[in-house]
């Protein structure tokens, strides 16, 4: 590794040493993406494809594979919300190297199993990951193990870098690559490559509202903290980047924006939908930055890379996501009824409803009220349709049914 910053150098001879180990990931286009963006044409960076689902497996081989042979028998201990621990633990396997991964409580299960099923051994401390990060530090100090840092080194920065040498060479007509920021490691290494160019590209950061330490930092144009954080996209939920990153983002990266949870949802949706690939939240947010009315932006005209950058997500949580996303995308609606001739009745909703052309995804008992007629039996159910005109319509068609009553409705 070089003396001080991150090179492009350092880069290329990432991608060497780990050429063997990640894969060279696909870049799909979209033109769904690119009408709703307005963008001249948006490239999928497909990260969620890589091996253990994200792309924190790059940074954390380049690592591990420097390590010197005292480092590797002390053994590896590492903080990560999820995808760097799998990173690491799939790079201890790799390479015959005993891991810890210590993880905060917000960890989806399914990241918890991933990490254990790669042979690491894994801790649960810490309400959010600054505390799982300080208990990790605090072990390495008594145990003597080698602490790897999921962002804040050179060596994992140049190995998650390795995708913007790939973004080279697959979308060479890039005008403009938006990236999600955590600790910032992905973003400054992907920075100094697209920025070694010999093009003008632009490098947009992405963070979820309830996270959004980096700009701040960067307008002041020192570490700013915050001192709670509050997003689905746990993946990214960072307090704040550190001394490494910080230090290459001020001169790579050209602005931050903000998406909201919601916003980041239907991202995951129509990445679900349109793309045919499963995001977790942290990985949907550039598209949800591409899609938004960020006026700063501007991304008329251009040729955008969208960075999906992981696609661990537990599939209750993906549900999740995806009703909340089709909320916000004004295509689902939730009505509660009162039906007469149950459970006569019900075959008629769920007849309208297709007939309609719609697609009922909940239909369920509710809780009978004070206010609900002793004879009719309260009724919830959700629909998903083309947008908020379909829903009313199909809305209308069940309260024109005999025996069925729409009492309240919600298309927001």
């Amino acid at each position: 590794m070089s003396e001080g910053r991150v090179t492009l150098a350092d880069i290329e001879a990432a991608r060497e040493r780990i050429a063997d180990i990640v894969h060279r990931t696909p870049l799909d286009t979209s033109r769904t993406f690119a009408e709703l963006s307005g963008a001249a044409s948006v490239g999928l960076k497909l990260e969620n494809v890589q091996r253990t689902g994200s792309f924190k497996i790059r940074g954390a081989y380049n690592k591990m594979a420097q390590l010197s042979d005292a480092e590797r028998e002390a053994g590896v201990i590492s903080s990560s919300a999820g995808n760097h621990a799998q990173g690491v633990a799939l790079a201890g396997d790799l390479l015959d190297i005993d891991t810890t991964i210590v993880v905060p409580e917000v960890t989806p299960a399914a990241k918890i199993e991933a990490t254990r099923g790669y042979g690491a051994a894994v801790v649960v401390e810490g309400d959010i990951y600054e505390r799982s990060y300080e208990y990790a530090l605090e072990r390495a100090a008594d145990t003597g193990e080698t602490f790897v840092h999921p962002f804040d080194d050179e060596a994992i920065v140049a190995g998650q870098g390795t995708i913007g040498l790939e973004l080279l060479e697959q979308y060479p007509d890039i005008d403009t690559v938006l990236v999600a920021i955590g600790g910032g490691g992905l973003i400054s290494g992907i920075g100094t490559v697209l920025k070694a160019a010999e093009k003008d590209i632009r490098v947009i950061g992405v963070q979820p509202e309830g996270a959004a330490h980096a700009k701040p930092s960067l307008e002041a144009d020192e570490i700013r903290e915050l001192s709670d954080i509050d997003t689905v996209a746990e993946g990214i939920a960072d307090t704040r980047m550190l001394e490494t990153t910080f230090d290459i983002a001020r001169e790579v990266v050209d602005d931050v924006v903000s998406v909201s949870d919601r916003e980041i949802a239907a991202a995951v949706t129509l990445l679900a939908e349109r793309a045919k690939t499963v995001a977790e939240g942290a990985g949907a947010a550039p598209l949800a930055a591409a899609l938004s009315d960020e006026a700063e932006l501007n991304l008329e005209g251009e040729h955008v890379v969208v960075v999906v950058s992981g696609g661990n997500v537990n599939l209750t949580e993906h549900a999740e996501l995806t009703r909340t996303g089709l909320h916000e995308l004004e295509r689902y609606a939730e009505a509660r009824l009162a039906l007469e001739g149950w459970p006569t009745s019900v075959g008629e909703v769920a007849e309208t409803v297709e007939a309609e052309g719609a697609e009922l995804d909940v239909l369920e008992r509710a809780r009978r009220t004070s206010v609900d007629e002793p004879n009719r039996v309260p009724v919830t159910v959700g629909l998903e349709g083309s947008g908020p005109e379909h829903l009313e319509g199909v809305l209308e068609g069940l309260d024109s049914l005999e025996g069925v009553s729409v009492l309240e409705r919600s298309l927001e």
